[in-house]
């Protein structure tokens, strides 16, 4: 599983499965905290559809941490003030480029979670879908 696949799951989750992911590597492997979790502002680039070039819309809100595993960086962040979300993050993108054998049986419990994480999405997007409007229906 990809890093921007995991990391959304991660961030999704009402589980606490980045803490319950990240609590296999703490107990077992030494943490160095590079940096510990602190906010930010990140630019949001966007590209504008008619001309095709980039411009940053603004600036949103994110928690940060940078940690190191057996000798390989791991970075987390993530939108809002959300602190230890960013270090466990941190401590599981270590673990994943430091291919730690506790990170072998992790994609079956994050693919369990995205099918979670799907059917709640399905849910909202069929109860927004009874309200919508079908103006082609209507006479004008």
């Amino acid at each position: 599983m990809n890093r921007r696949k995991r990391t959304e799951i991660l961030i999704k989750s009402r589980n606490d499965l980045a803490k319950k992911l990240a609590d296999d590597i703490k107990d077992k492997y030494e943490i160095k905290e590079i940096e510990a979790p602190n906010h930010g502002l990140v630019m949001i680039k966007i590209r504008e559809t008619a001309k095709k070039e980039l411009f940053y819309l603004g600036e949103i809100f994110v928690s940060e941490a940078k940690v190191y595993i057996e000798g390989v960086l791991g970075l987390g962040i993530v939108a809002g003030d959300r602190e230890e979300l960013a270090l466990n993050l941190a401590i599981i993108d270590g673990a994943c480029k430091k291919n730690l054998e506790e990170t072998g049986h992790w994609e079956k419990f994050l693919l369990e979670e995205e099918a979670q994480i799907r059917e709640r999405e399905k849910k909202i997007e069929e109860g927004v879908l009874k309200t919508k409007v079908d103006f082609t229906t209507m006479d004008i």
